[in-house]
């Protein structure tokens, strides 16, 4: 195959960028020089200034041509449905263990793909676009230093991969366009590559999780509880499931009621009942007191509904998973958390585990300090600095204290409702 001038590429990016929906069992760059050099007009060697729709309908020709070739050794593996987006040639990966590769990296609407040329056997990188949380773009067009021009990517298996291109390729923008587009389809108004996968497994995925069933194999219904279909078009509750478990007691008009005074219309739903003592746990979210401490005579029912579906207790123990400070502070968002007073037989209980930002700043810091490399002679100290042992602790203790409060009440006949919520995002 003949090397490209960087116009010659710039060109073939602009044609793979434009027509990438089409399908791609070749691609641009898979072009013999003949092709190439077959699919220019014959009036822009005469003229030099050929029409818009004259080159259009050269570079549908051209897309045509290469899609309806055989893959090339480097092009990679795909799924059914999945489809390459952008291939860019001559990028090297920089890894942190073994040194930069020189190869070609291809992104489809599933994943990006990195195969070494100069290896035996290839050196593969193979990483699905979930995976990735961040791209940013690495030097500019005065960098000079080698390697020293190109995109990083951040993934959340704790990977950073690094891949430098070479600027006189211009192959980098449309790589990083078509990563950004890819990546986070929702941002894009693009579907999951889940529903465009093809292929056929003989059975129905989406029914392999029968909610019922497993309502069923809980016990459910009973005396007690019911199972209600308000959500099953997920207008009642964007974030929960269709088929919900709620007291028996409380009819769907109720559970209208009820959640209004919750974020998010979360109200409390049943999550596991016991299959002897029947003490259950719920899950839902914050009370919208906010700061006047407003109240729900219709929430305040609700939750005696709970109570008293639990047969044997006398007492129902809500466990709150923030810190109580974070609890007050969201009062001032609309917020808050059960007020005893008026949430009778009710005892609310802290679990200190710190919200979602704390959490993923904690984890990047585990991460910086175990990848690439470790720095023995400080491990313990780098650990400590990152405070990850400490949540963890944290979220242990608490599922220990819900689980011991579920065994005991069977001889104490207590804590048959524990619930837990997360800050601020309930």
């Amino acid at each position: 195959m003949e090397r490209k001038g960087s116009q010659e590429l710039l060109d073939d990016e602009r044609r793979v960028g434009k027509h990438s929906r089409q399908p791609s069992g070749g691609s641009m760059d898979s072009l013999t020089s003949s092709e190439r050099q077959s699919s220019k007009s014959p009036t822009s060697a005469s003229s030099g200034s050929p029409s818009q729709e004259n080159l259009q309908a050269q570079e549908m020709k051209v897309l045509r041509d290469a899609n309806c070739k055989l893959a090339q050794p480097d092009d990679p593996p795909l799924l059914v449905g999945e489809q390459i987006q952008a291939i860019a040639k001559d990028v090297t990966y920089l890894c942190p263990f073994s040194g930069p590769i020189r190869g070609t990296l291809s992104v489809t609407n599933y994943k990006l793909y990195f195969k070494s040329i100069d290896r035996e056997p290839s050196f593969t990188v193979d990483v699905p676009l979930g995976v990735i949380y961040r791209i940013e773009k690495v030097g500019g067009s005065t960098s000079r230093g080698e390697n020293s021009y190109g995109l990083e990517l951040y993934c959340k298996d704790f990977r950073n991969l690094r891949f430098a291109h070479k600027q006189e390729n211009h192959s980098r923008r449309l790589v990083y366009e078509k990563l950004q587009t890819h990546a986070f389809p929702f941002s894009n108004k693009l579907p999951l590559f889940a529903f465009e996968f093809k292929e056929d497994f003989g059975e129905n995925g989406w029914s392999v999780y029968d909610p019922m069933a497993e309502y069923k194999r809980q016990g459910l219904p009973t005396e007690s509880w019911r199972i209600s279909k308000i959500n099953e078009n997920y207008e009642f509750c964007d974030t929960y499931p269709a088929v919900l478990a709620v007291p028996a007691a409380a009819d769907d008009d109720e559970l209208r009621r009820v959640a209004q005074f919750r974020s998010r219309n979360r109200l409390p739903v049943l999550s596991w009942i016991h299959p002897e003592s029947q003490a259950t746990i719920t899950r839902c979210s914050q009370p919208m007191v906010g700061v006047g401490g407003k109240r729900s005579k219709d929430d305040e029912k609700y939750i005696q509904h709970i109570l008293d579906a639990n047969a044997q207790s006398h007492k129902l123990v809500i466990m709150d998973a923030r810190p109580s400070v974070n609890a007050m502070a969201n009062k001032a968002k609309g917020g808050g958390y059960e007020n005893e007073e008026t949430y009778q037989n009710a005892e609310v209980v802290f679990l200190d585990i710190h919200n979602i930002h704390v959490m993923r700043e904690s984890l990047r810091k585990l991460k910086d300090i175990c990848y690439p490399h470790i720095d023995d002679g400080h491990w313990l100290s780098n650990i400590e600095s990152t405070h990850w042992l400490e949540h963890i602790k944290l979220i242990l203790a608490g599922a220990v204290r819900i689980a011991d409060k579920l065994e005991r009440s069977e001889e104490r006949r207590v804590g048959k409702e524990c619930r837990s919520r997360w800050s601020p995002y309930h």
